[in-house]
């Protein structure tokens, strides 16, 4: 016999399939929410149901947005020289939050994985090549996630766009600031080696 009402568990095993919300702090958010205003409870639900409906997929980056196209690719005040690729929707404000970005994005929804059957036809990939040349392009920056999947993906976009004769960087990566050295994995310490810049 469960000790917890079934409205309250079913919000918890919701809430728990969220990325980064275990079992414990879905709890906490459904107790915190019955301890809010029915007003906030309403808003969210309404929110929660209208966000899937009232968005949509940028025609030219293929960002999440609600109006076609996007905030980024319809301001003409960036550099339409840069073009940064990434795996993600969500990684676009991480890169915009550093203030060093001021080109254009392409999302690619994903990285190659065979093991999960995710190949280049599953990706907006071959939309990059097309994009690169209708927007002169000249430097293509790959900002995949550092793991298998996201070095797979971006040598692959590499082999797409270096025949179109444009520069191909890719993310610097190594130890993160304030990190001791002694508890940096191999790969990371690896990679902050590669990326050594003069000093």
């Amino acid at each position: 016999m469960s000790v917890t009402a079934e409205p309250i568990t079913r919000v918890v095993i919701a809430l728990s399939k969220l990325p980064g919300i275990g079992p414990k702090s879905a709890q906490r958010l459904v107790y915190h929410l019955l301890q809010g205003a029915d007003a906030d409870i309403e808003e969210l639900a309404h929110s929660l149901l209208a966000l899937k409906g009232s968005l949509t997929l940028c025609s030219s980056c293929f960002n999440v947005a609600d109006h076609n196209p996007c905030s980024i690719c319809a301001d003409n005040q960036r550099d339409p020289s840069m073009l940064c690729v990434v795996e993600r929707p969500a990684d676009i404000p991480s890169v915009e939050r550093t203030g060093r970005f001021n080109g254009y994005y392409h999302v690619l929804h994903g990285a190659l994985s065979p093991a999960r059957g995710i190949g280049p036809e599953d990706l907006h990939i071959r939309e990059i090549a097309s994009r690169v040349r209708q927007m002169g392009v000249t430097e293509v920056i790959l900002a995949t996630n550092p793991t298998v999947e996201g070095e797979a993906t971006a040598m692959y976009v590499r082999q797409v766009v270096s025949p179109l004769g444009v520069r191909v960087s890719r993310l610097a990566r190594g130890l993160p600031f304030g990190a001791d050295i002694e508890y940096a994995d191999d790969i990371t310490l690896g990679q902050a080696f590669d990326s050594r810049q003069g000093f």
